[in-house]
């Protein structure tokens, strides 16, 4: 299963440079990366970064992860990924940037 991390472009720049991060500065103050399924993408996008430019969206395969992704109630209920290990960056699957549009950010079609 994909899943997704929204980062800042000082964040993404970080990440590519150390190889690993703690994640953004909520991740740290939560003790885990915060990843959204791709249901979720958009509303987290909306709610933690609205009107941010320069964001880069990454995408992640559960199956690489590890045993360190826990599935934990959050927004509204929902079951929500999180990471308690550093977020790396050869995991990747993909990187995209996650534009700014008139009416939010502009996600790849793939996502609902």
């Amino acid at each position: 299963m994909l899943i997704y991390k929204i980062l800042r472009a000082d964040e993404w720049s970080a990440l590519q440079a150390r190889g690993e991060t703690a994640g953004a500065p909520i991740d740290v103050a939560d003790g885990y990366v915060h990843f959204s399924t791709a249901e979720q993408a958009r509303e987290t996008a909306a709610k933690h970064f609205a009107g941010a430019e320069g964001l880069h969206l990454l995408v992640y395969d559960t199956e690489t992860i590890g045993e360190a992704l826990v599935w934990e109630p959050s927004r509204g209920g929902q079951l929500f990924p999180h990471l308690y290990a550093p977020l790396r960056y050869d995991r990747i699957v993909r990187h995209m940037p996650l534009p700014l549009g008139p009416d939010g950010h502009v996600f790849p079609d793939e996502i609902a």
